[in-house]
Formats: structure tokens, C-alpha cells, sequence
């Protein structure tokens, strides 16, 4: 009996499954996957090019022409070339097909934008501007602590149970990218934060949900769990509050954690692994060193410039 091809509606579901299950990867991640295969296949469709897994090895650059002529900025034509070669190369693995063209398709060039990060002075002023008096205050200081003293993606933090934390060793779990498992440290001042969070606050906001058996560690105003979104929102209000005037995304912390350690002389290695990096070149981006730091060092070092006269 012959088996009927699957549709490309069947195969962007079956990688979504991929991506979600397999790969683990956040909502935001596998989206943006399924709408630059979407535009793919849409783009075959209108040009009269067949389906999903009968594409020739011509078509990978015939789209790369199109997005060009369609004026996509470098970053983004790469992100959805890189898309494509991982949805064909998913196919491969499933024995959908045996060759990807995208592999021989060249993405454009783009110049690494060095991450932005917060300097400690403003760090210190949006602690500063969160009034700890109240149930809010007292979650959005603990979520601050935790996102800067930490370093984690704010998916791990929304991620986050009670019972991740282990309050006698000072230590965090993490479920990471592709479920990875890592273990974090925490000071003092963060362990502090989650203990008055916990024991003064997250009740008040439990008390405001119908699921009173609410695992999560951080809770919305309503008393649901914290979304990625309901975080950003936070930090946004907190912003405003201590007069920053700059828009700050929780991955700027995760940014300014691996900042200032390396600019304090910590190890790249131990940045890495407390990052949750696979490849160390995911880390070195962030070697590079604010120009305070950078002055002082000359300031200090140089033959001629520690001389008074």
C-alpha cells in the first residue's frame, strides 16, 4: 500500500512537536521557526514550486535572492536561512528526505552586536526604587536578585518551582535549554530576598488564585504563575521608577551578570557554566569591557600616565 505524502501543514507540525518536545525550546523560539518555514512554503506556493519536500537544490538560493529583493536587513534573512536548514535537516532525521539544499546556501554575513548591559550604579538605583513594603515589592525585589545575581534566562525564571530552591546550600536548579539540568549559587542578599518574598508575600498572592496548590515560585498579581511577559512588564514600571532612561529587557541582566564578573576577573569557564552555555564562544561576546574599566587599567598601568609631573 502506498503511504500518502505528508502536507506541509503536517510537516511544520511535526517539527513544532520537534522543537517544543525534543528541543525544549521557548514559546518566542519556536514561533519565530514556524513563521519563517510558513513564509517559505507560502513563497513556494505562489511561485508555482510544489511542497515542502520536493524542493530542488536551486530553490535555497532562488530564496535568498527573493528575501534580498524583498530588502530583509542581514540579521533577519540569516535567522530564517538558519530556520530553514534546521527544518530540513529535521526532515532528514525522520527520513522525510536525504539531502538539505539550505546546507550549501551561504547565509549573510552580520557583524556580532555587542549585548547591552547595565552599569552597577544604575543596577543599584532600580533596587533602590522597588518599595519593599508591600507583597509586589517584596516579589520584585527577589525577581531582580534572581535575575541579576544569577544570570538566568527570564524562560528559567518564569520555569522556577519552590522546591528548586535549596535554601541549606545555597543553591538553585535550573532546567535550561534542551532541558538541560544546572546547579546555580546564590548570596546571601538573594537568599534573603526569596525567604521574605516566600514567607511575607507569595501567600497574600496565593491567596488571590483558585489553584491553591500553586508550585510556581514567582506569581502574578493575580496569584497565576509569572509570565516572560508579566517580567518584562515589571521591569519596564521599575524603570520608570528609578528614572532609567533606557529600556531594559530582562536578557540585559543575564548580560550584566556575565559583564561585571568578567570585568572582575572571573574565569570565562565558570561564566560559561554558569551561563548554561554549550560552546564557549557563546560566552566570549562578552569579554569585552566598559570603558571606565578600560581607563582606569591604562590610567594605572601605563609608564607614563601614573607619573605626577
Amino acid at each position: 500500500m502506498r503511504v500518502r505524502p505528508m502536507t506541509n501543514q503536517e510537516l511544520i507540525l511535526k517539527f513544532k512537536i520537534y522543537l517544543e518536545i525534543e528541543r525544549s525550546y521557548s514559546p518566542h523560539t519556536v514561533l519565530n521557526y514556524i513563521n519563517d518555514i510558513k513564509e517559505f512554503s507560502n513563497y513556494l506556493k505562489t511561485n508555482n514550486l510544489g511542497s515542502l519536500i520536493n524542493i530542488e537544490i536551486n530553490f535555497p538560493r532562488y530564496y535568498l535572492s527573493y528575501l534580498n529583493k524583498k530588502r530583509y536587513v542581514a540579521r533577519s534573512i540569516a535567522r530564517k536561512m538558519s530556520s530553514l536548514r534546521s527544518f530540513y535537516r529535521f526532515l532528514i532525521k525522520i527520513e522525510i528526505i536525504k539531502v538539505n539544499y539550505f546546507n550549501v546556501v551561504t547565509s549573510p554575513r552580520i557583524d556580532k552586536k555587542l549585548p547591552s548591559y547595565l552599569y552597577t550604579e544604575e543596577i543599584d538605583e532600580l533596587f533602590n526604587a522597588i518599595d519593599t513594603s508591600n507583597e509586589i515589592g517584596k516579589r520584585n525585589y527577589a525577581l531582580l536578585e534572581l535575575l541579576y545575581g544569577t544570570g538566568i534566562r527570564v524562560s528559567e525564571l518564569c520555569g522556577l518551582l519552590i522546591s528548586d530552591i535549596d535554601f541549606f546550600n545555597n543553591t538553585i536548579i535550573v532546567i535550561g535549554k534542551g532541558n538541560k539540568e544546572r546547579y546555580l549559587p546564590i548570596y546571601q542578599s538573594i537568599k534573603s530576598a526569596l525567604l521574605d518574598y516566600i514567607e511575607f508575600a507569595r501567600p497574600d498572592l496565593l491567596m488571590r488564585s483558585s489553584n491553591s496548590d500553586e508550585k510556581t515560585l514567582f506569581l502574578n498579581y493575580r496569584g497565576g504563575p509569572l509570565t516572560s511577559r508579566g517580567v518584562r512588564v515589571i521591569l519596564n514600571d521599575i524603570c520608570v521608577k528609578a528614572a532609567i532612561n533606557q529600556k531594559v529587557s530582562p536578557h540585559m541582566f543575564r548580560h550584566s551578570f556575565a559583564t561585571h564578573l568578567l570585568n572582575n576577573g572571573a574565569d570565562l569557564r565558570s561564566v560559561q557554566e554558569l551561563l548554561g552555555h554549550s560552546n564557549l564562544s557563546s560566552t566570549q561576546i562578552y569579554t569585552h569591557v566598559s570603558k571606565e574599566k578600560l581607563r582606569k587599567e591604562y590610567i594605572k598601568y601605563h609608564p607614563r600616565a601614573r607619573r605626577k609631573d
